[in-house]
């Protein structure tokens, strides 16, 4: 599989296999044939298990033969083409070969969307999407709305970066999601997705660091495949509500040359006037004080951070991000002595811490070297020597670096084991049924994982108890463990815990009932000072009653010391588990009590003042009269049955018919059906319950049909006693004046509002509306009409003013023989067919108007409208516009300001 050394599914169950085996065959009671037929037993029966690929195989009903390969923009739509085509070595998918034959209706969005594996292929197959991630680069250490976005014209930009989206420059994969198939939930593909991509991004030196924003109850999820939370994100991408988690790579010893060398270069400039303190700031850099104030050009305050700071700044961290061994609980310290040999872990740090001081002490010789450098050349050589024995240093650091990585990765997979809470260990042989009791009593899938121990959590009286199995190492006697498993047994001393060692009575997992008992007597010194109990199991097969009396009186022998309790159960049928939980949990309860009551109690029997304290706050309520009170579980909850998704006379839940229907996103679910109204057949009238903002139901009314069948008879009985008739009413001639004088004032307030409206719509142009046009004489006859004026003497001046010959050439032709040679110009009827003709045989006069000064009454209105032509006209001068159509484009960067190398000489313009 590309991005995996190993196969996620096979490391675990072989490394278990191999212990398991390892077990059976080194044991001495029984021989080589037996042996080797139990051999065989155990390992059907663990196939069988229910492990992540096992129900990966139920879930497909095709064979999963993965490939981990980089998305392109193929694979998906226009949603994801900017990140796919901005980075898409950042993005990986899970895709596996199906023959659409063997697909059994298991019918997905990805199978039905999916390209064929090669051209004519015969059976047709086809490349499914299964799960993938997509992600992009970012400058900071967390994700940011900024990162989650992506520029909308970056079409057009050409590569060139945007504020938002993928940076190119940056050394942090921001993960914008995190996608796995609805039904392949649980089956560990997304682990084995994750692990692929961290695998990918370590070998590709892409980046240094992977962040994510995630929801709440996904934070433990990512912390076990090694992120850190950081806290509540400040990002609002999609509502809000996120989480930042980050994972910080250990990086190598060339990546650690890369980064620094690239970084020293990078980020400063060549000053000529200070080649002494320009190189010094290439090995060291020294931080600005608060009580002076920087000068511009002064090196001794410069603020950024360079070779040696930078070296320190990492391996300073890398050194703090791991626990300190002399800090830890004993637990912990002597778990991690196990898995990483702690004189070795040791050593890793020392050689890092000790770098790291080695690297300061070479950076300060150096700079006091280079304060009496004389020339360019010397600086140059000084600063190549600073730094070439600051990388031989971190050359030197390879193989630490590689184990304290190792040991990062391997961590981040532990369980988490809390020392200090209340602990149920559960031992015994294989097949015995440990796992079956975890299941039952905390409701986790255990699978098979490459650690020794498993962990899950339960409640009892509103308190959390873990529950620890131990496969494999409390699994066989005492003297056939090797040293590792010795450890692991020595860690274990350290919990305060109750020990449940189970014993398979019916004898089915393999081993007799007296090899168990042996087991038991071999081991039980490890649990001093502990609760023990001996936990009969499989009570289904076989009873107590039904063994022999020398089985029965070997373990009653089991529980002579007192220090041992026999209890009964059958993880099978449930009979007895929840009382073997609720014994066990109630007296390590009143142990733990106990022993805290003892500790603040002195020798003489005195209760100390710090127990006498917290035990006056403390109140516990109890029922009066000593009444004990049960749980209430009515008897129809009692016989309700478990639901059973194969039974086929199950219960059918919501979920059953949403499947049926097409699954989320396509079944709408019908909300109403169980709507408790007067009348089941109101459920789906469609009367809207908020509509404008207000509640329908404050409007309703349920005597609306008796008030409107009564209002209707008032109406009736009116109309016969003849209330609505009475004479038509005859207006007389003053009320008929009124009238016509009132619409009058209508219509000239509308005349004044529209004048008015103009007026103000010209308030803030540039050009000025030509009011003074020429009227019509016809439009003061009509005005004059109508304020009763009489026209008939206006109109023989108007004309003959307009008959009076000029001195001039006319501009216009002749109208001699017009049907009407005493009309005026403004009313003149159509040329006739003659004159149409004439002006036919010549161009057009031109118009003897000055259209510069036409509709401009005065001299102040002239002086304004070239005001306004000025202030229109300032913006093409500001932009050097040769008109209102120029567009124009000067460079946007003139050559001449832009090329060039930055040699020796003046650096002014930049």
């Amino acid at each position: 599989m590309a991005g995996l050394e190993n196969n996620p599914w096979e490391d675990s169950s072989t490394h278990r296999t191999q212990e398991h085996d390892q077990a059976i065959d080194e044991s001495s009671d029984v021989d080589s044939d037996f042996a080797t037929l139990q051999k065989m037993l155990s390992q059907k029966r663990r196939a069988a298990k229910d492990s992540p690929e096992t129900r990966l195989q139920k879930a497909l009903p095709f064979p999963f033969l993965p490939n981990i390969r980089p998305l392109t923009i193929s694979d998906c739509d226009s949603c994801f083409a900017y990140r796919l085509t901005a980075c898409p070595e950042l993005s990986l998918g899970v895709f596996c070969t199906v023959v659409p034959s063997q697909a059994k209706g298991w019918d997905i969005e990805t199978l039905r969307h999916a390209k064929p594996v090669e051209t004519d292929r015969a059976d047709g197959a086809v490349s499914v999407l299964l799960a993938h991630i997509v992600a992009t680069r970012c400058r900071g250490d967390i994700v940011t709305d900024a990162d989650m976005d992506y520029p909308k014209d970056w079409r057009n930009r050409g590569g060139r970066c945007a504020d938002v989206g993928h940076q190119e420059s940056g050394r942090t994969v921001a993960v914008h999601s995190l996608a796995v198939l609805p039904r392949l939930h649980g089956c560990g593909v997304g682990k084995m997705i994750v692990k692929a991509y961290l695998q990918q991004m370590n070998n590709s030196d892409l980046a240094e660091k992977v962040a994510l924003i995630c929801r709440d109850h996904l934070v433990s999820y990512y912390e076990r495949s090694g992120f850190k939370h950081v806290g509540e994100s400040k990002a609002q991408f999609g509502g809000g509500g996120w989480h930042d988690m980050l994972l910080i790579g250990v990086l190598r010893a060339q990546e650690f040359i890369d980064i620094v060398l690239s970084r020293t270069q990078r980020r400063l400039p060549t000053q000529i006037s200070r080649i002494r303190a320009f190189y010094t700031r290439k090995v060291k850099s020294v931080f600005r004080t608060p009580n002076r104030v920087p000068k511009l050009l002064d090196f001794k305050y410069h603020p950024d951070t360079f070779t040696q700071e930078t070296c320190s700044e990492k391996f300073g961290q890398i050194v703090s991000s791991f626990p300190v061994l002399t800090d830890q609980h004993p637990f912990h310290r002597d778990l991690m002595n196990i898995l990483y040999d702690a004189d070795h872990f040791k050593v890793a740090l020392g050689q890092v811490s000790t770098a790291k001081h080695l690297i300061e002490t070479i950076s300060r010789d150096y700079v006091r070297l280079l304060k009496y450098s004389q020339s360019l050349f010397q600086c140059k050589q000084l600063k190549r020597a600073a730094l070439g024995r600051m990388a031989t240093l971190i050359k030197r650091l390879k193989d630490p670096l590689q184990y304290l990585d190792q040991v990062r990765q391997h961590l981040a997979r532990l369980p988490d084991i809390n020392p200090t809470t209340r602990t149920l260990l559960v031992a015994g042989f294989p097949n015995v049924g440990k796992s079956s009791f975890v299941r039952s009593v905390t409701r986790a899938d255990t699978p098979v994982e490459p650690y020794a121990f498993f962990v899950g959590h339960l409640d009892y009286k509103y308190l959390r108890y873990q529950v620890i199995d131990t496969p494999g190492i409390l699994d066989h006697p005492l003297e056939e463990m090797n040293t590792i498993e010795m450890q692991s047994v020595t860690a274990l001393a350290h919990l305060r815990a109750a020990v449940l060692f189970f014993i398979d009575i019916s004898e089915q997992c393999g081993y007799s009932l007296k090899a168990q008992c042996n087991l038991f007597k071999s081991i039980k010194p490890l649990f001093a000072n502990k609760m023990v109990f001996v936990v009969l199991n499989k009570m289904d097969i076989k009873t107590f009653e039904d063994l022999e009396p020398e089985m029965q009186a070997e373990l009653q022998d089991l529980t002579k010391s007192g220090e041992v309790e026999l209890l009964r159960a059958s993880c099978a049928t449930q009979d007895g588990v929840q009382e073997v939980k609720n014994h066990v949990c109630e007296r390590l309860l009143a142990e733990r009590v106990s022993q805290k009551l003892k500790a603040g109690t002195g020798s003489n029997g005195s209760i100390g003042s710090r127990l006498t304290e917290v035990m006056a706050r403390i109140h516990v309520a109890q029922p009066m009269g000593g009444v004990t009170r049960e749980a209430f579980i009515p008897d129809a909850v009692k016989g309700l049955k478990k639901y059973d998704k194969n039974d086929p006379e199950r219960r059918i839940l919501a979920r059953d018919i949403e499947e049926a229907n097409g699954g989320a996103g396509v079944f709408n679910v019908d909300l109403r059906k169980d709507y408790i109204l007067a009348d089941p057949s109101w459920r789906y009238d469609k009367i809207p319950e908020i509509y404008d903002g207000k509640n329908v139901y404050d409007y309703v009314d349920p005597d609306i049909d008796a008030k409107l069948a009564a209002l209707e008879e008032e109406e009736e009985r009116l109309e016969k006693e003849g209330f609505y008739e009475s004479d038509e009413d005859i207006g007389d001639e003053s009320e008929e004046e009124v009238l016509q004088k009132a619409e009058y004032i209508r219509e000239k307030h509308k005349l004044i509002r529209n004048e008015a409206k103009m007026r103000k719509s010209l308030k803030n142009r540039a050009i000025i509306p030509r009011k003074a046009l020429k009227k019509p004489f016809s439009q003061l006859e009509d005005h004059l009409d109508q304020l009763g004026v009489d026209t008939e003497e206006i109109g023989l001046r108007a004309r003959a003013q307009v008959m009076q010959p000029s001195r001039g050439r006319s501009v216009t032709r002749s109208r001699a023989d017009t049907a009407d040679p005493d009309a005026m110009d403004v009313d003149s009827t159509a040329a006739t067919p003659k004159e149409r003709l004439r002006s036919r045989s010549r161009a057009r006069s031109v118009a003897a108007v000055n259209r510069r000064e036409d509709g401009v009454q005065d001299e102040t209105a002239r002086s304004k409208a070239e005001r306004q032509a000025k202030l229109s006209q300032r913006k093409m001068n500001r932009m050097a516009r040769q008109g209102e159509a120029d567009r124009h484009i000067s460079a946007a960067m003139p050559k001449h300001l832009f090329s060039g190398k930055r040699t020796i000489g003046k650096t002014s313009r930049r």
